[in-house]
């Protein structure tokens, strides 16, 4: 009996032993898909502090919180679902869907840039509309279901050879780690105006800290900005490239890498950094360019439309009672009443 419960315990330990591997096997992979995503993470945290800057400083928190209940439920009961199924059922397709997202997220990019230049804001977050709080949760939910795809389709591509349950292990937890991640930068953005506040109000170093927690907000944001919008077009270009060699069309993966290997080969000690370098930049003109193609082409047919909708329905709210369509203005007429009828511009 000695014997048999020593051989038990033999089992135990050798399981729980290959348990703890497997758990280290899942940590790495993780952390391995997530760095793949990191782009979009940085994106995200940038993005997401928008929907609170119009809010009184105790509901922040709050509204943080409810859109990272949502942003789990995306990608627990939409996502991780969706993207499984197809892995494992029609693996063939995961490359076109990862180049589309990638096409978005050049699209994204390029936008920001073209907004920079352009002197407006890409979202549209000009105006400082207040939104009742069901309405603007929804609507950062919404755009963290697009985000969050991505990021889970970027770490499935990183992690497709592994068995379905392994997946499925690994992407559950890049799932939770990044949420947490987003939002916990988030949260500390948001707050860190009010922290230097209470601190400016004491005395000495502590106050001087304080103000200088309350000037560096704007260039943190920023800087945030900046670099979620560089991480973009680096992340959408080089999924394009990568996308473009496995789909058999080698010509623009091949050119990149034959100058990467070149730079390497020249400068030495530096090599491996400077190759990284060649290909980081090679892939963010990409991105820019596949970038303003997209943007060219949604300005020329979607955002040309929406005048006309509005037109459209402003002419439908003019319509009198009785059916007939009222005499419409001149366009001189029509030209001096605009800026009473339209909201002064952010």
């Amino acid at each position: 009996m000695a014997g048999g419960l020593v051989a038990l315990l033999d089992d135990v330990a050798v399981l729980a032993r290959a348990a703890a591997a497997s758990i280290d096997d899942v940590g790495a992979a993780a952390a391995k898909a997530g760095v793949k995503a990191a782009g979009v993470v940085v994106d995200d945290a940038a993005v997401t502090p928008q929907y609170v800057r119009s809010l009184a400083a105790e509901r922040e928190l709050p509204i943080i919180k409810r859109i990272a209940l949502g942003s789990l439920r995306n990608k627990y009961f939409i996502i991780l679902p969706a993207v499984l199924l197809l892995s494992q059922f029609v693996p063939w397709l995961l490359t076109p869907i990862l180049m589309l997202g990638g096409a978005y997220l050049c699209y994204e990019g390029a936008e920001k840039v073209w907004a920079k230049i352009a002197h407006h804001d890409a979202h549209g977050a000009g105006g400082e509309t207040v939104q009742d709080e069901k309405t603007l949760v929804s609507g950062a939910v919404r755009t963290d279901l697009i985000l969050s795809a991505e990021i889970m389709v970027i770490s499935l591509n990183e992690v497709i050879d592994e068995p379905f349950w392994s997946r499925l292990a690994i992407l559950a937890v890049v799932a939770v780690v990044i949420t947490v991640l987003v939002y916990g930068v988030v949260a500390l953005i948001v707050k860190m105006d009010d922290a230097g506040l209470r601190l400016s109000q004491r005395a000495g170093a502590v106050a001087t800290f304080g103000r200088g927690l309350v000037k560096a907000m704007p260039v943190v944001l920023t800087v945030l900005t900046v670099v979620g919008t560089a991480a973009m077009l680096w992340v959408g270009g080089h999924i394009l490239l990568l996308g473009t060699h496995e789909l058999n069309l080698h010509f623009l993966y091949e050119a990149v890498h034959h100058v990467e290997v070149a730079a390497h080969d020249a400068t030495g000690v530096l090599g491996g950094l400077v190759g990284w370098l060649v290909n980081t930049v090679a892939s963010a003109i990409l991105g820019l360019i596949v970038g303003a193609l997209v943007v060219l082409v949604m300005t020329a047919t979607l955002h040309r439309r929406e005048p006309k909708v509005a037109a459209a329905t402003a002419a439908a709210t003019t319509t009198g009672t009785d059916g007939a369509n009222p005499v419409p203005p001149s366009r001189a007429a029509q030209r001096s009443d605009a800026p009473a009828d339209r909201a002064p511009r952010g």
